[in-house]
């Protein structure tokens, strides 16, 4: 009798030691994670990024009044610049440590990235991507940061690579770089920065994708460009980020600024297109960028008072901080979502192979989601892309297709976009594509192209604040919408909508300011004239099913007269 009770003692005392164990790896991974394109909080819900840069390497002595005074402008993260020892002095993980701990206090989500590999290849004080995957992976960062997860994301390396650094090296060890953190037993979100000093303007980042996020034991890692003089249109900004998003990956634009050398950044573009697509952004940075990049500090001399005309622009235009932000539910009495049964059973399947009901489950309702579409695809139904409209694929599953020779998208993949956009058209949602396009002041076409008075502090509108509208015998009426305006400038849309009962063929409107006001620039149409002008339909939204909309957008200059909406007539 008594061996057999110290047997069941024993049996308890390893049951109850196994339990523990599982809830400690739980806990563990109980961080952020990614689900497709979205970042997930530690709650289950999803989160943008709204943040700005802070460069504690090289002003460790600033950062405790910068990150209160950084959340105090709304932000809801802070990315802060570390150093491995590679060109800067070493952050310790004490330094960590407290540095997490002031990111909390100011209920910032804490993006911490080591600096010291910003150009290898080209930049001769920089180290490979390596030297920071081991700093990760050392013993007193690690003390600092494990446990932090529902508070902490790694992003290995700033800029990793300069120019011309070919696709094979770039994958090959960023991939390694994740495998170290990973095998070195740390389980965080992990942020990857694009090569080409961040800009991935050869795009080999965003075509090996798929490999490096492979790469990832945990499946956990978000992509990170940095848009400086490259992204100096609102088509380049455009078609970056809806290239990159169409692949299923979680992005964010780690950082931006108003300028860099000198050359122009289409900053209003950035924030514009990343609001309406559900990305985040974290501009560059709080101040200290020394004589060479003063356009860039968003604080001047690191007074929160004095904000530069970038600064002010980032966090009170219309697209800035201020309007934006939302706190990580980490911080608040925010509850789990829906989201986190998905997003945790494919952050645990990794750690402990428990999520295959859960996931099948998922991929049954979006394979039958499928299994629908093509009758309602063949009624009429689009997708609105974030203003750009795509067939819906018909046998395609999930993500982008091509079928009937043409790019489509799948049901599934369309349907998850958030409002406005989504699937459009058709006998059984026309009513959604008027409401949607209606309310889409935000979509994508009404984005400012790349111009000296993007960089003006911005007095912003309502999307709606003033518009007229037409219709015309043929059944399409058309409405010129202002959707923004600052000193100077202002920012138009003008919608045409096929209010028949066939679908037409192509599009032309015209419309003339009778002041000062006149354009400088046009997306999504093409446009003769010069006062009076002329629009006419592109390849992909000439044909406008009944009910349709679609909108292209216009931006130009007031010439000192008053902001006008022009009377618009469309056939």
């Amino acid at each position: 009798m008594n061996n057999l009770t110290d047997v069941k003692k024993i049996m308890v005392k390893l049951s109850a030691t196994l339990i523990a164990s599982l809830l400690v790896t739980a806990n563990a991974f109980a961080g952020w994670s990614v689900s497709g394109t979205k970042v997930i909080d530690p709650k289950g819900n999803n989160f943008i990024f709204r943040g700005i840069n802070h460069a504690h390497a090289w002003y460790p002595d600033k950062t405790a009044k910068a990150m209160t005074d950084i959340a105090a402008t709304g932000a809801n993260s802070v990315r802060v610049v570390l150093a491995d020892g590679g060109q800067w002095t070493r952050t310790a993980g004490a330094d960590v440590a407290t540095i997490i701990s002031q990111c909390k206090a100011a209920k910032l989500v804490c993006v911490l990235e080591v600096h010291d590999s910003t150009g290898f290849g080209e930049s001769s004080g920089a180290t490979n991507i390596s030297n920071a995957a081991n700093y990760w992976a050392s013993s007193d960062i690690k003390n600092a940061i494990v446990g932090q997860e529902d508070y902490v994301i790694i992003n290995i390396a700033n800029e990793p690579y300069g120019n011309n650094t070919s696709a094979t090296t770039y994958t090959s060890e960023t991939s390694a770089a994740i495998k170290t953190i990973r095998n070195a037993g740390l389980t965080h979100l992990i942020m990857v920065d694009a090569p080409a000093w961040g800009q991935d303007w050869q795009y080999v980042m965003r075509d090996n994708a798929a490999t490096i996020f492979a790469a990832d034991s945990l499946s956990n890692t978000l992509f990170s460009v940095h848009m400086y003089e490259v992204y100096n249109s609102a088509s380049v900004v455009q078609n970056y980020l809806t290239t990159f998003q169409a692949k299923g990956y979680a992005l964010i634009v780690g950082e931006f600024g108003t300028e860099n050398n000198g050359n122009n950044v289409d900053e209003a573009s950035i924030l514009q297109y990343t609001q309406q697509m559900g990305i985040g952004y974290m501009g560059w940075s709080w101040s200290g960028n020394g004589s060479c990049c003063v356009p860039l500090d968003i604080a001047i001399n690191w007074n929160p008072a004095s904000l530069s005309t970038w600064g002010d622009f980032l966090i009170n235009s219309a697209n800035g901080i201020k309007a934006t932000s939302k706190l990580a539910t980490i911080f608040t009495n925010g509850s789990a979502s829906s989201v986190a049964t998905s997003s945790s059973s494919k952050s645990s399947s990794s750690v402990a192979n428990s999520s295959v009901s859960s996931t099948s489950s998922s991929v049954k309702s979006s394979s039958s989601s499928v299994a629908s579409s093509s009758s309602s695809a063949a009624s009429g139904e689009q997708c609105n892309w974030y203003g750009m409209l795509y067939p819906l694929c018909t046998t395609t599953t999930s993500g982008w297709g091509y079928e009937n020779n043409k790019s489509c998208i799948a049901r599934a993949t369309c349907s998850g976009q958030p409002a406005p956009y989504g699937i459009v058209g058709g006998s059984t949602s026309s009513a959604l594509s008027s409401a949607a396009v209606s309310s889409s002041s935000k979509s994508s076409s009404s984005l400012v192209s790349s111009s000296s008075s993007s960089k003006s502090s911005v007095a912003s509108s309502s999307p709606s604040s003033s518009s007229s509208s037409s219709v015309a015998a043929t059944g399409l009426s058309c409405v010129y919408v202002v959707t923004n305006t600052w000193s100077g400038g202002y920012q138009g849309a003008i919608r045409v909508t096929n209010n028949g009962t066939s679908t037409t063929n192509g599009w032309t409107a015209t419309w003339q300011y009778t002041g000062a006001n006149r354009m400088t620039s046009s997306w999504n149409a093409t446009i003769t004239g010069t006062n009076p002008y002329s629009a006419t339909s592109l390849s992909w939204n000439g044909n406008l099913t009944a009910g349709q909309t679609v909108e292209f957008g216009v931006q130009g200059n007031t010439n000192g007269g008053a902001v006008e909406t022009p009377a618009v007539t469309c056939k």
